[in-house]
């Protein structure tokens, strides 16, 4: 008598599917890990075709260990084919002033702030005196008279240059800025028939510290300079290249004007503490 056979079953390869999940779950988290640190070994924004590892990591340039005096680390590139800045005021018919950055090898980039440090691009702060007023998108800003009494007024407008990572742009480990004359008063009050000073650069020394920080102020070749500073100790305030001199009496503000009639990059210090206070760039 034959015997039957049992159909026989299909052979199970995989009796327990646990340890594979487990393993394309440890592979799917390695994938993962290496891919984050494909670029360098930290995530990197701003990463748009065209832009290097070492642009999107913010490595452009050389950072400092010194500050702009606001708490912002100094970036410093090469002078040639710096970012540059002039800044202009004028009243406004209405309320304050209109304020006009003139930039040349940087670009406002609104859309990238809080990103890596790009050659180039950023934004502009604003400083009434040394103090933090307003940060910059653009070419034109309006400034309101009532921003200015917050403030605690003053007349000396500083406009430097930042990248998007807000360090600040600089060129011999000085800030890229420039000053400009600013009225306390109210706007009409500056509209006046006789004309002063193209340039106003207002400065104070005090306990060793120059405020606003040295920077770079750029002047039109024919212009005039009017320079106002104030130490809390006597000293004595000397413009390079012009031979321009001016005792400063402790707790005084001297005046001293000048017509900037040479092209160059001229200092401003004093004789005894050696301080450098400013640097004006003639063109």
């Amino acid at each position: 008598m034959k015997r039957s056979s049992a159909p026989s079953r299909p052979t199970r390869l995989l009796r327990n599917p646990r340890p594979v999940a487990a393993a394309v779950t440890v592979l799917t988290a390695v994938a993962l890990v290496f891919g984050a640190s494909a670029c360098g070994g930290r995530a990197t924004t701003h990463h748009k075709p065209g832009t290097s590892h070492e642009q999107a990591g913010g490595s452009v340039g050389r950072l400092l260990a010194a500050d702009d005096g606001s708490g912002s680390r100094l970036r410093q590139v090469d002078a040639e084919g710096a970012p540059g800045v002039t800044v202009a005021v004028r009243p406004d018919s209405k309320d304050g002033w209109n304020v006009r950055l003139s930039v040349r090898n940087f670009r406002f980039t609104p859309d990238s702030v809080g990103g890596a440090a790009l050659p180039g691009r950023g934004h502009a702060r604003l400083f009434l005196d040394g103090r933090p007023l307003a940060r910059v998108y653009g070419a034109w800003f309006h400034l309101p008279a009532s921003l200015v009494r917050a403030a605690g007024g003053g007349s000396g407008l500083t406009a430097r240059l930042y990248a998007d990572d807000h360090t600040a742009w600089a060129v011999h480990s000085t800030p890229v800025q420039a000053t400009a004359s600013l009225t306390t008063a109210a706007p009409e009050a500056s509209r006046s028939a006789t004309p002063g000073p193209d340039t106003t650069i207002e400065i104070t020394v005090s306990h060793g510290r120059v405020s606003p920080a040295p920077g770079r102020t750029e002047i039109k070749k024919g212009r005039t300079v009017e320079l106002r500073v104030r130490s809390d100790r006597a000293d004595a305030l000397h413009v390079h290249g012009y031979d321009k001199e001016a005792r400063l009496p402790a707790g005084r503000t001297v005046t001293l004007t000048f017509t900037a009639d040479r092209s160059g990059l001229f200092e401003v210090e004093t004789h005894e503490s050696g301080l450098l206070l400013t640097q004006l760039v003639v063109r």
